[in-house]
């Protein structure tokens, strides 16, 4: 039975272990992607690098990261890690945040309070009781204030960064143009320009906030929306070259083959 059997008005929730998010591919995570709704990542076991916004940390077991819509991000996903992935539902007046947070809780209340709700949430959305929706939209409510309260305390003042440096304001306001504009066929100096500083400049930045230029942001978004129009359409490789704005089927195939070394037919006929 469907949520919206309950409440048309409440979209999907989905919950999904952090592992399975990598079927298909690790690219599936690791490359530079964003989603249209808010997304939680809490991870119980393991550790890795997530960048999100154009700024790369480390994270842990009992870390929990919320992204905003359209937050360009991507993280590694060794063997050993675990947790969930929370889809939020698009819209609505549920009282999240509109920033990145990245929290390192080392207390076991939080731990546990996080994990009873999230548990809560998953019975939720697996069964079918009645007010099945009305519940699960006050667990998601539940959470936000759980996530307020974090916000406010020691755990959140430690990572919320209320003070962002200059290299991460503008790490992240790359970020926020390059994920509104990767299809646009622009450069690194247009977006530098549009930035007011030099491409060099926004390159050096980009290196000391994650470890990557500015070029390679671009093209690993570009190259992430490519492998997922390929696997999932059947769009001419020509129509997904036009899209994404290269100059040409030919300048793509190369641009394609020189970061995953396939070619982008025989990437779609991979199984």
């Amino acid at each position: 039975m469907a949520i919206s059997d309950y409440a048309p008005d409440l979209p999907l929730v989905r919950m999904v272990p952090i592992p399975r998010l990598a079927q298909g591919g690790r690219w599936k995570v690791e490359a530079m992607r964003s989603y249209s709704t808010p997304l939680i990542l809490w991870f119980t076991r393991g550790q890795g690098r997530i960048t999100a916004g154009g700024v790369t940390r480390g994270y842990g077991a009992h870390n929990l990261i919320f992204l905003p819509p359209g937050t360009m991000h991507g993280f590694e996903l060794g063997q050993g890690v675990h947790g969930t992935a929370l889809f939020l539902p698009q819209g609505g007046d549920l009282g999240f945040p509109g920033r990145i947070l990245h929290l390192r809780l080392r207390d076991a209340v939080p731990q546990g309070e996080v994990s009873g709700i999230l548990d809560n949430l998953q019975r939720e959305i697996d069964g079918d009781r009645p007010a099945r929706a009305r519940a699960i939209r006050h667990h998601l409510g539940l959470l936000s204030v759980w996530l307020e309260r974090q916000m406010a305390g020691e755990a959140a003042a430690e990572a919320a960064e209320a003070r962002p440096s200059a290299a991460v304001r503008l790490a992240r306001a790359y970020s926020a143009l390059l994920e509104s504009g990767f299809r646009s066929g622009k450069t690194v100096a247009d977006y530098a320009a549009e930035l007011g500083v030099t491409a060099t400049h926004l390159t050096r930045v980009c290196r000391a906030t994650c470890g990557r230029t500015a070029s390679a942001l671009l093209h690993d978004r570009q190259i992430f929306e490519a492998r997922r129009l390929l696997a999932e359409t059947r769009l001419p490789v020509q129509d997904i070259a036009e899209s994404l704005g290269f100059g040409s089927a030919a300048y793509f195939s190369r641009s394609f083959h020189a970061r995953t070394g396939k070619s982008p037919t025989a990437f779609r006929r991979a199984p």
